[in-house]
């Protein structure tokens, strides 16, 4: 059976939470709620030094454990524990990272994980570099429904227009891979929420597990979900399909006209039907796009460093915590 980890991305508020729900009640795999840790580590690595020595891993593990803003106490691991496996395991960052979801699947009595946050869909060559066999699921929900619901969050600091910018950016993040087909899966939330046990079904059979009917109650273990994270008190009901199409009462006309301006082509590409709104002024295009070539200089000069930081690594990237990794990193044994 699979031991490859899983990672849901996507644009905000498209559902990710309900999908990580609805994997976690599987009696394989275990997904924890979102941290702060992946690519955080990954971005400050040459900070960290060659973790094939022993004090360096210390020092990682114990940042990751005990550091601010990591959400690592959200997942219920001793800190302790994770600092001496750490000590103990594999000398690489993958390997480091991993030991936390992987605690996390233990605790829950499961033999795989996944990890769940949106923006990992700007940072899928990170992933990849320390989980060379990692398996992708973009979960893609109607740009416009994710407009509103954007909006609505306390979290989000940012205007229409950068929301907008948001899920333009995932679904050219998702369409611009160039992962095999056995790495990477698009999943509609429309169609998770309509007939939550085809969508699952297909799903499964990706990544190589049995569908189980208890994945379609995710609300069972909603519980893994922090209480203060009351924006996902939905996820805590049934599946339902009440939401799907609410941006028609939620946007103002305006907002419409913009997201199907900008983001016509993307919408009806992935069968999302446009409500013949008129074209957006030019104003509101021109806010759009600046806001957009800002989000995307920013990730240029992001990448840029990556690119040139990999011709640097101190140490091993890699993780080496199952039989599969371990060979694609050509340790035999």
């Amino acid at each position: 059976m699979s031991e490859r980890p899983i990672f849901i991305v996507g644009c905000p508020r498209s559902g990710t939470t309900l999908l990580q729900l609805m994997l976690h009640a599987h009696p394989r795999v275990a997904v924890p709620p979102e941290t702060r840790i992946l690519v955080q580590v990954y971005r400050a690595r040459r900070g960290y030094g060659d973790l094939r020595e022993t004090k360096n891993r210390r020092m990682l593990a114990r940042k990751i454990a005990k550091g601010s803003r990591t959400q690592f106490g959200d997942l219920g691991i001793d800190a302790d524990e994770f600092i001496r496996r750490a000590v103990e395991g594999p000398g690489s960052l993958g390997s480091v990272v991993g030991l936390v979801y992987k605690m996390f699947a233990e605790r829950h009595g499961k033999v795989r994980w996944g990890d769940k946050r949106p923006p990992y869909i700007r940072h899928l060559d990170a992933i990849l570099a320390m989980f060379p066999d990692a398996q992708i699921v973009h979960l893609i929900r109607d740009g416009r429904d994710c407009v509103a619901s954007l909006k609505e969050m306390p979290w989000f600091q940012g205007d229409v227009y950068e929301a907008v910018h948001r899920w333009a950016e995932a679904i050219d993040a998702g369409r611009g891979h160039k992962l095999p087909a056995d790495s990477y899966y698009e999943l509609r939330y429309e169609e998770l929420c309509a007939d939550p046990a085809g969508s699952l079904g297909g799903l499964c059979t990706f990544l190589g597990e049995e569908y189980d009917p208890a994945m379609r109650e995710p609300y069972r273990v909603a519980d893994v979900v922090p209480e203060h994270k009351d924006w996902h008190t939905n996820t805590r009901q049934p599946v339902t399909t009440t939401r799907t199409g609410s941006w028609a009462q939620r946007l103002e006309p305006w907002e419409v006209s913009l997201c199907e301006t900008v983001l016509g082509n993307r919408l009806t590409a992935y069968g999302y039907e446009l409500s013949g709104a008129p074209a957006a002024t030019r104003r509101d295009v021109a806010a759009y796009e600046k806001t957009s070539n800002t989000w995307k200089r920013k990730w240029r000069r992001v990448a840029l460093t990556e690119r040139i930081n990999r011709f640097r690594e101190p140490g091993p990237v890699a993780a080496l915590l199952t039989d599969t990794q371990r060979e694609l990193a050509g340790i035999v044994r």
